[in-house]
């Protein structure tokens, strides 16, 4: 194909996934009251009560959690025709790695969510609710923060759960090895405490519960790691035993 048939091709799937963002965006908006009643009722069984203090506040939350959605709901269309494009450049291999990326990619990220919303999240809201027990300060929370820190909260720990993904993918590059991670874990345990009490909020159990699953994720990925060492290890051995038998004379008759 010609460059410009690359571009019109590029072109045409550009478009074809603005649509598909797009139609989640309109689709989603209609379920925006709904979205914000789920994610609500999370922090009013602990007492919370939401409040928006400024007249469009309300509408600017509709509007970025149905964008939100809306990405959430072409993402398959958009990985589909990136994948799409790509695809003519590689070779069958590379076209399965790719794929299995995509895959645990996605539901490695999608665990982190389930997590956070079934697990981290009522703890936190819990543990926060708490201090205003002690005083007389009832907790009104705008909904705009609220719904922010929610979002936050499930892109971190989304996030976090790619770590066993990233490290099987630079062990397969040849870039990571599982003998450096675990000389390196007890440095990495302070990072880790870092690195969570900057990307949650200031307190100590964000910053516990986000610590913990990195540590195990990150026992999880020296396990991974190992296992595609192994593999790689055999796959040599293979290979080499294949080149001795096949520079090995025949017996002659």
């Amino acid at each position: 194909m010609s460059l410009s048939g690359h571009l019109r091709e590029l072109r045409n799937r550009a478009v074809l996934c603005l649509l598909a963002l797009l139609a989640g965006f309109l689709a989603c908006l209609a379920f925006a009251p709904r979205i914000v009643t789920l994610l609500t009722d999370m922090g009013t069984a602990y007492g919370y009560v939401y409040v928006y203090i400024a007249p469009q506040e309300l509408l600017m939350v509709y509007l970025s959690l149905a964008l939100t959605a809306g990405v959430v709901a072409a993402f398959p269309v958009i990985s589909y025709h990136v994948y799409a494009f790509c695809s003519p450049g590689l070779k069958r291999s590379e076209k399965a790695f790719v794929l299995c990326v995509l895959f645990f990619g996605t539901a490695c990220f999608c665990l982190g969510v389930l997590f956070a919303y079934y697990v981290s999240v009522p703890f936190m809201l819990r543990f926060l609710i708490q201090f205003s027990a002690e005083v007389s300060v009832d907790a009104s929370i705008s909904i705009r923060e609220y719904t922010s820190f929610l979002l936050t909260v499930f892109v971190v720990f989304g996030a976090v759960f790619e770590l066993p993904v990233v490290s099987v993918l630079l062990t397969l590059l040849g870039v990571l090895k599982a003998e450096w991670m675990v000389k390196g874990r007890k440095v990495m345990v302070v990072v880790i405490f870092f690195v969570a009490a900057v990307i949650t909020p200031p307190d100590v159990a964000s910053q516990v519960m986000v610590a913990v699953p990195m540590m195990a994720l990150y026992e999880i990925s020296i396990f991974l790691c190992r296992l595609c060492g192994r593999k790689e290890e055999w796959t040599a051995r293979l290979e080499k035993a294949k080149r001795v038998f096949r520079r090995k004379p025949s017996p002659r008759a």
